[in-house]
C-alpha cells in the first residue's frame, strides 16, 4: 500500500479485525507495521490506530498503547452498547474526555451501519473545535454532511492546507464526491485489495482529468460494492486469491466455502485486472 502511494495506513480497523484482537496483539500489529514502513523507507507515512471501545477509560488506555507501539493518530468510534441510555452530551463528553487525555491526535469515526450511532454534522463541527480532535472519517456516506463539516472546519484539501482538519470520506466508492465536496481524501477499505486504483482516482481528479477520473471511479465503486456486500470475509478471501495472503476471519466469522471463494474472486476480478495494469 505504501508503494502504491497511499497517504497513511490504518491498523485496528474493520478489516484489521480490531474487535477480535487482544491488547497484546494490537500492539504487535502496530509495531510490525511501523517496523515494516521504516525498514523500507516509508517512515514518514503515518499510522492511524483504531482505539475506540465502549468505555472512556479503556479507550484512553488504548490511545496511550497506540502511541507506545508506533501510532501517530487514534481513530475513535462512538460508544454504542448502551446507546439507548446515552444522552447527546454523553457522546460529546466521551470524545472530549478522550481528546483531553489522549497523547495522540484524534479522528472521529462515524460508522452508523456498525454502531447504530450516527454523528450529525453539528456534533462533529462542535467537537472539531477541540485542539486534539484533528479529523473525521465518514463511513456513513453522507456527502452533504461531509460538505457541511469541510466548510465549517476549513478542512485541508489538495489545493489548500486550510485549518489542518482532515475531513475524510469513509469509502472508496465516493472518492470524487468527497473531493468535490471539499473533503481531504478518503480512508478506503478497498485499498487493501486495490491501493493503486484508489490512489489513481484521486490523482486523476486533482490533475483535472475528470473524464478518466469518472471512468476509474465507476470501476472502483463496483469493486467497493463487492467488498461492502461480501464484508470482511470477502475482502480477506480476495486477498488470498489475488495476492496469496490475508487468511480467514477469526471465529465467529464464517470461513467461505469453496464455491463462495470462487464467486468472490469472480466478483472482484474487474478491479483486480485494473490494479494489475496500473
Amino acid at each position: 500500500m505504501a508503494k502504491a502511494g497511499v497517504a497513511g495506513i490504518v491498523t485496528q480497523g474493520t478489516n484489521g479485525e480490531a474487535v477480535h484482537l487482544t491488547n497484546l496483539e494490537r500492539s504487535t500489529v502496530n509495531r510490525t507495521t511501523r517496523d515494516a514502513l521504516s525498514r523500507t523507507g516509508y517512515e514518514n507515512i503515518p499510522i492511524i490506530v483504531g482505539c475506540g471501545v465502549q468505555s472512556t477509560r479503556e479507550t484512553i488506555d488504548l490511545c496511550r498503547q497506540a502511541q507506545d507501539s508506533g501510532g501517530d493518530y487514534a481513530i475513535i468510534l462512538p460508544p454504542s452498547y448502551y446507546k439507548a441510555n446515552y444522552k447527546p452530551e454523553c457522546i460529546k463528553g466521551y470524545f472530549t474526555d478522550i481528546a483531553d487525555a489522549s497523547p495522540l491526535p484524534i479522528l472521529l469515526y462515524n460508522y452508523p451501519a456498525v454502531t447504530g450511532v450516527d454523528l450529525d454534522s453539528d456534533t462533529i463541527i462542535e467537537l472539531a473545535k477541540h485542539p486534539n480532535i484533528v479529523g473525521c472519517k465518514l463511513t456513513c456516506g453522507n456527502t452533504g454532511k461531509l460538505n457541511r463539516i469541510a466548510a465549517a472546519t476549513t478542512a485541508s484539501t489538495h489545493a489548500d492546507p486550510g485549518s489542518g482538519f482532515m475531513c475524510l470520506g469513509g469509502s472508496a466508492d465516493f472518492t470524487i464526491q468527497s473531493l468535490v465536496g471539499g473533503g481531504s481524501g478518503v480512508v478506503a477499505g478497498l485499498a487493501n485489495i486495490a491501493p493503486k486504483s484508489c490512489v489513481k482516482v484521486s490523482e486523476l481528479f486533482i490533475s483535472d482529468n475528470y473524464h478518466e477520473a469518472k471512468t476509474l471511479q465507476a470501476i472502483v465503486a463496483r469493486g467497493d460494492w463487492v467488498a461492502i456486500k461480501t464484508g470482511i470475509s470477502g475482502t480477506k478471501c480476495a486477498l488470498e486469491c489475488f495476492f496469496g495472503y490475508g487468511g480467514f476471519g477469526r471465529k465467529p466469522l464464517p470461513r467461505p466455502t469453496k464455491k463462495e471463494a470462487i464467486d468472490y474472486a469472480d466478483m472482484f476480478q474487474e478491479i483486480a485486472n485494473v490494479e494489475k495494469v496500473l
